[in-house]
């Protein structure tokens, strides 16, 4: 038995209108890349890593990170939780993490400009 993940017709069907249209080229199969996509992500594998099934790891990449900055999956999880109505659960991670007691003086050192000269609040 096969560990690869496979959306079905049914769910390809269901997300299918919030995929940008294609121009000039056509796009390669996209049951095929979101399915990809899906796996690497659901797994936390690297791009590199992705099963050669769902074919070339760059396709996969190059998909996620352009659909993500045009919001495509933003628009996705909005609409599919949208549709699943008000949660009977909701669970809160209490993962945090912990800074450097040396990280505070990385802005008084200059070392992230963008943010050291920033207006501070007042």
């Amino acid at each position: 038995m096969s560990d690869l993940f496979w959306l079905t017709p049914e769910q390809l069907r269901r997300i299918k209108p919030y995929f940008p249209l294609s121009h000039g080229i056509p796009r390669v199969d996209d049951l095929r890349v979101v399915s990809g996509i899906i796996h690497v992500i659901r797994n936390g594998l690297r791009w590199r890593d992705a099963p050669v099934d769902y074919g070339p790891h760059k396709t996969l990449y190059n998909r996620f990170v352009r659909w993500s900055r045009m919001g495509v999956f933003d628009r996705i999880f909005a609409a599919l939780a949208e549709d699943a109505g008000a949660p009977d659960r909701v669970m809160i991670d209490s993962t945090h993490l912990k800074a450097h007691r040396t990280a505070a003086s990385l802005l008084k050192k200059g070392l992230f400009p963008a943010v050291s000269v920033a207006p501070r609040a007042a």
